[in-house]
């Protein structure tokens, strides 16, 4: 089911049928899927096991495949050139997170079929294929998981790196560099798709002595190349209990103290709370629809967050009765994951994902926990002290206690993601033995910190001039909704006397940084004197994924057309940053040393727009 990017409240399960359609899409991969995992699994003394292994993982990756399942429908044959369904990738990087788990846990094994006298064996290799096979060995499992990635499935490194990291990888870097210092990609790619590594068209060979003679011979080469894969799929559930068993198992829950003496806070050292931390079954329902959600539960997901099962056991956050809804909060170090079911189970299931990975006390401060309504309820974490509500749009008034219960979970307060007019903008504040934090929500699983300062040292928005400048930035946080923004810093890197005395303008850099770590969003803001403090600024340049106000690149340079109180227009441009000048040429020129400028214009104006640092180098406007 594919992930939606927006955090959900509990809905229907989707049209019968359904499910089938994923099986018939998941089956017609189910030979490519087999080579993967046949390359991946470590070697094994008898090649049997291996091949029954690859298989059996497979069956137990696809969709429907549980006791019970029925067998998938047949599967259209794709076109020449057809890509693959987007749900390839997912049912890709589910497996390989049960494959690289091979080295520690013993492999599900499926039966082949029989044939009296014979027994079915992999395709023997050329010297070629044998000395791959070797080095893949050496490869470890999440080595030979990058091969197959770059020189099977053609993947990029970042690409790479992204599903390694996803299927549970414990060190994707050192893999892929593993992987780079094997020589000859090219003739790698084409051993790796050769039929020796193919645990789907295996040789038929006798099981007695070689007198059995001709005959034997004649039927060796008779049934040579047995495709196997279709029959496979007829077959029963082959997933083994005791597999069955390791993917459902209880998850961890780390001591309730453990964050008190942590070298380094964050999730990781959440304790399991809520009133419902008991209830197995309950576990038991979240961790069956994290492995396999299928057509029951509705799926979201943040950008750049995999709604695969989990790598390993994972981690109990919290579990209890909020709002109508049981909810159970689950990390695997990589993402947190809340379950809810409604307290009736009338009605569908919610499975929300957001990717946290490296995040420290500050960013684990707290998730969201429930949405009643327009409004959205915390949990904290064990060592934030106090919480209370502030309005960005009004600095000057003071911050609201707000109560939390025993499990760290707090009263709803108005939910500033939902749409509407921008009137007030409540954000969480949160107090530790550390500072105080502001957050705030964008409707999703993880709340985003909110800063202010240079981009060399931004610090937490509570600071002194930080209110003020929020006011008339917050609104502005509505275009990040669903973004999987995980901090937001406003610098204002430049004040600017307006000419004919109209007071004094400030210019804002706003930069949005997500999860993922790519698709920053960048944006410069004018702000003119106002009557009201949280008159909003106004938007004169947008950027995504540029470096603009972040550390790879300190600076920021936008411009706007303004008119004054007597009616008269001007070019105004601002550099933040060290620039010995700016100009403008075109409809509108001029050149002023240092990073401001003011030039007469007229309504309508074009101009280009550039700066100088001190060494000559020409910069461009944030566009």
């Amino acid at each position: 089911m594919r992930p939606q990017r927006a955090d959900t409240a509990l809905s229907p399960s989707p049209p019968p049928g359904h499910g089938n359609v994923l099986e018939a899409e998941s089956a017609a991969h189910y030979p490519r899927l087999v080579r993967i995992a046949y390359l991946v699994l470590p070697p094994a003394s008898d090649p049997v096991r291996r091949v029954m292994a690859a298989h059996a993982l497979v069956r137990w990756t696809l969709p429907g495949r549980g006791a019970g399942a029925p067998a998938p429908l047949v599967p259209r044959a794709r076109r020449p050139g057809e890509t693959a369904p987007d749900g390839y990738d997912a049912l890709r990087t589910r497996l390989l997170r049960r494959a690289l788990r091979a080295d520690r846990r013993p492999l599900p094994l499926l039966p082949l079929p029989r044939v009296r006298g014979l027994r079915l064996l992999p395709r023997a290799g050329g010297a070629a294929e044998t000395a791959l096979d070797r080095e893949l060995a050496a490869l470890g499992p999440a080595g030979r998981a990058a091969c197959v990635l770059r020189r099977l499935e053609g993947l990029g490194r970042t690409q790479t790196l992204d599903v390694l990291a996803a299927a549970g990888a414990t060190d994707p870097g050192a893999a892929l560099a593993a992987v780079d210092a094997v020589p000859d990609a090219a003739g790698t790619a084409a051993l790796l798709a050769s039929p020796a590594f193919d645990a789907c068209a295996l040789q038929a060979c006798p099981t007695g002595p070689p007198r059995r003679g001709r005959r034997v011979r004649a039927g060796v080469v008779a049934v040579a190349a047995l495709a196997v894969c279709g029959g496979l799929l007829g077959l029963p559930d082959a997933g083994s209990p005791a597999w069955r068993d390791a993917d459902r198992a209880a998850p961890v829950r780390a001591a309730p103290t453990a964050w008190r003496d942590a070298t380094r806070r964050d999730f990781s050292v959440w304790p399991a709370r809520g009133g419902l931390t008991g209830d197995r079954a309950l576990l038991d329902r979240a961790l069956a629809a994290w492995a396999d959600p299928g057509g029951r539960v509705r799926v979201t997901a943040t950008p750049g967050t995999s709604s695969g099962p989990p790598a390993g056991r994972p981690r109990l956050l919290f579990a209890g009765a909020v709002e109508r809804a049981r909810v159970v909060v689950l990390h695997d170090g990589l993402r947190a994951v809340r379950y809810a079911e409604p307290a009736g189970r009338a009605g569908g299931a919610a499975l929300d994902f957001a990717r946290t990975d490296a995040a420290d006390g500050a960013s684990a401060a707290a998730l969201v926990v429930a949405r009643p309504g327009g409004r959205v309820r915390y949990l904290t974490a064990p060592w934030v002290r106090q919480v209370s509500v502030r309005d960005l749009l009004d600095p000057a008034a003071p911050a609201r206690p707000l109560a939390r219960d025993a499990s760290g979970v707090t009263a709803a307060l108005p939910s500033p993601a939902r749409e509407g007019a921008c009137r007030s903008w409540e954000a969480l504040e949160v107090r530790d033995g550390e500072g105080t934090r502001l957050l705030t929500d964008l409707g999703e699983l993880a709340p985003v910190r909110l800063l202010s300062g240079p981009p060399s040292a931004p610090s937490d928005a509570t600071g002194p001039g930080a209110p003020a400048t929020w006011a008339r930035t917050a609104c502005s946080l509505q275009g990040l909704r669903a973004h999987g923004v995980r901090e937001v810093s406003v610098w204002r890197y430049a004040l600017q006397r307006l000419p004919e005395a109209n007071g004094t303008a400030a210019w804002v850099c706003t930069r949005a940084e997500t999860w993922r770590g790519d698709g920053a969003r960048v944006m410069a803001q004018f702000h003119p004197p106002a009557d009201r403090p949280s008159a909003p600024g106004t938007v004169v340049a947008r950027a995504e994924g540029s470096p603009a106000c972040g550390v790879r690149e300190p600076r920021v340079l936008a411009g706007v057309l303004w008119q004054s109180r007597a009616g008269q227009w001007y070019a105004l441009a601002a550099g933040g940053g060290r620039f010995r000048s700016v100009a403008l040429s075109g409809g509108v020129s001029g050149e002023a040393d240092g990073p401001l400028l003011a030039v007469r214009s007229r309504p309508g104006a074009r101009a280009d727009l550039h700066g100088r640092l001190p060494d000559g180098t020409r910069v461009a406007p944030l566009r």
